[in-house]
């Protein structure tokens, strides 16, 4: 894909993308180099994170743990090394619950797992990240991947998830007053449904694909692309001034227009 710098909005900015093997992640990596910015692709898996690198100009493929400190940190050496510098990190690495069940029927190593991939593999990020940009000396800018259902719209059978992706956003409130100082700006985006290929097993099922839009008011979940666009506005001059709260909650109506998910 070319990448003509000289008249992109991110011409000779760099950035780090986790989850970029896939999803939100690849499609947030793909917008930044069409707008100019040198982009590390970092994912768990390393033949997903080459994928997305290989099409794209001015990419680097990382194989990256978030769950893990010291891959966090490498992998944030890896990209300045490559590049030079570090500007913007956009934390798109996620799981979901691998079952629906009621909050009390999880156990103790399933929620763990979530939590420890969700929210802390987005501090180790973040963390990883500010102090790169704090010891060079200039600005820095974070879009930290959320949910709608971390904020106002339970869904049953998903309490760990859920539970994480709140988290996520009281951490994005925390490190963007922490780090405002040094002019680290932390957004928090919290998608709706989108169609990436962890939510692909909700739609394979026509009747509960209808089960799940009929709760949207535009009766259609989001598209990757979709979320990428509000991703590079959020990392560009244009979004100058934090947005503390609430979080941006692209989806399909107003905020308060998505109905709450009963229990089967």
């Amino acid at each position: 894909m070319p990448n003509d710098q000289e008249n992109e909005m991110f011409a000779g900015r760099v950035g780090l993308v986790t989850g970029a093997g896939s999803g939100i992640g690849r499609a947030v990596a793909e917008a930044l180099v069409e707008n100019g910015m040198r982009v590390g692709c970092a994912d768990i898996d390393a033949a997903a994170a080459a994928e997305t690198a290989r099409n794209l100009d001015g990419a680097l493929a990382i194989t990256m743990d978030v769950r893990d400190q010291g891959s966090c940190e490498a992998a944030v050496e890896a990209t300045i090394a490559e590049f030079g510098r570090l500007d913007a990190l956009v934390t798109a690495a996620g799981v979901q619950v691998r079952e629906k069940m009621r909050a009390d029927e999880f156990d103790r190593d399933e929620f763990a797992r979530i939590v420890d991939v969700n929210l802390i593999g987005t501090y180790l990020s973040a963390r990883a990240a500010a102090r790169a940009m704090i010891a060079q000396g200039w600005s820095g800018r974070m879009v930290l991947i959320g949910s709608i259902g971390g904020q106002t719209t339970p869904m049953f059978g998903i309490a760990p998830y859920t539970a994480s992706k709140g988290g996520v956003t009281m951490l994005g409130r925390s490190l963007a007053y922490d780090w405002a100082q040094h002019d680290i700006r932390v957004n928090v985006l919290a998608p709706g449904v989108v169609r990436t290929p962890m939510t692909a097993a909700s739609f394979a099922d026509p009747e509960k694909y209808r089960g799940l839009v009929d709760h949207i008011p535009m009766g259609r979940v989001a598209e990757v692309g979709e979320m990428a666009g509000v991703a590079v506005f959020l990392l560009s001059d244009a979004a100058g001034w934090p947005l503390f709260a609430p979080p941006l909650t692209p989806k399909r109506g107003p905020r308060h227009c998505f109905r709450p998910f009963q229990s089967a």
